[in-house]
């Protein structure tokens, strides 16, 4: 009796190993494609719910929310980006449409960036087109609201900023906090920034930092520490930057990182936002100028001990800043626009010594998952979760506007 029960016992556990194993594939499932209509040979003509697709988040209720920058593909149209729903299931929703108004003006803003979900479980985000602004909505896509305008058509903004770049974070303190790329002190145009601070309960917008001109390069981002506080680069990557939500300061630290040949004597390097590692120190990635190649960089929060590891790969043209996604499994994965394919890749990346573990690459033209991977979020189960701004598969005189896929590689949920 007792050598039947071990027996069950066995197969039982077998039968439960072997079922996780299956479970877990690097072959994306794709949730959602955008389909576009018009010329499907030139790709042109206007994508009822989008196209460019460019963010994803998971909401806390488990369903996923995301942007797509434009509604058209080589052409004119009325609408400007959409924002979405995609369920688990792959249930997708349309929920708002940037459209102009009577005047062509996009009033309500135009070309989403980014979304993230605010302490009252409403979504904000970020538009980048005329002159952006600051939104709030419900996820059902109801009570769209601009909090903010960044700055009128036709007049000048002052130390205001106008137009946000990153993504939008919620502090310890409950308020929403993101940057601009102009504005500031002593700048004309882009170059200076700003730090702004929402508060969702009134809907209160307020500048709590500004850069001034001493400062090479606008805010690429905020990055959240533990600590409530947050970092992040300047755009040209010679400066870490550390500000304090409770004293509004803002404390910036110089980054020397040496100088390959073809930099001229300029900063070059950094890129992105940044991210905290198993360590507790911040990482990111750096660009070498004369070959367009990236590696992966460290650096401890008071900016010391800034360590270079080689590049990963050392002619990635192209592909634009790139986000850090901290797994479960302790390892950075990325998602490269172009990558090793031309069509872009997902890859991970040991932080101890910045070596590629994994390359995944089933974006394509013609693949079910289309090209250019755009954003990479890590789902509550532990499945990946990403976008591709391009390509996809739709039925004939159509052309795909991007996709929403999932990889389930048996990764463990991030803490």
């Amino acid at each position: 009796m007792k050598g039947k029960f071990l027996l069950g016992l066995l197969f039982a556990l077998l039968a439960l190993f072997t079922g996780a194993a299956s479970a877990a594939s690097s072959q994306p499932v794709v949730s959602h494609t955008f389909v576009c209509n018009g010329n499907a040979i030139q790709r042109t003509g206007p994508c009822p719910n989008g196209n460019g697709i460019n963010s994803l988040i998971q909401g806390s209720d488990g369903n996923f929310y995301g942007t797509a920058e434009f509604s058209a593909s080589g052409e004119t149209s009325g609408s400007a980006g959409t924002i979405f729903s995609v369920t688990p299931a792959g249930q997708f929703t349309p929920l708002h449409t940037f459209v102009a108004n009577a005047k062509g003006a996009f009033a309500n803003g135009a070309n989403p960036l980014s979304l993230t979900e605010g302490p009252d479980g409403k979504l904000y985000g970020l538009t980048n087109g005329g002159v952006g602004v600051v939104f709030r909505m419900d996820k059902t896509g109801s009570s769209f609201k601009v909090i903010h305008h960044f700055c009128s058509v036709g007049t000048s903004c002052s130390s205001q900023g106008t137009i946000g770049v990153g993504v939008l974070r919620v502090g310890k303190d409950g308020n929403i906090y993101g940057a601009t790329n102009e504005g500031g002190t002593g700048c004309s145009g882009v170059g200076c920034g700003t730090i702004f601070r929402v508060t969702p309960s009134s809907g209160a917008y307020a500048v709590v930092a500004l850069f001034t001109s001493d400062v090479t390069g606008f805010p690429y981002g905020l990055t959240a520490a533990s600590d409530g506080t947050f970092y992040g680069l300047t755009a040209n990557g010679s400066s870490l930057f550390h500000f304090d939500p409770a004293t509004e300061a803002l404390q910036l630290m110089a980054l020397s990182f040496p100088f390959p040949a073809g930099c001229g004597g300029v900063a070059c390097f950094a890129t992105g936002t940044l991210a905290f590692g198993p360590s507790g120190n911040l990482y990111g990635l750096y660009t070498e100028y004369d070959t367009g190649g990236s590696g992966l960089f460290e650096v401890e929060t008071d900016g010391s001990h800034l360590q270079l590891s080689p590049l990963y790969n050392a002619t990635l043209l192209g592909g634009g800043p790139m986000e850090l996604l901290l797994g479960g499994d302790g390892n950075f994965w990325i998602p490269e626009s172009v990558g090793g394919t031309g069509s872009g890749d997902l890859i991970a990346l040991s932080p101890s010594n910045g070596k590629v573990l994994q390359t995944l690459a089933p974006f394509g033209t013609a693949a079910p998952a289309g090209a250019f991977p755009s954003s990479l979020m890590q789902a509550k189960d532990g499945t990946l979760w990403g976008t591709a701004s391009e390509y996809g598969v739709v039925p004939k005189a159509h052309f795909g506007g991007g996709t929403v896929y999932s990889v389930n590689l048996g990764l463990p949920p991030a803490q």
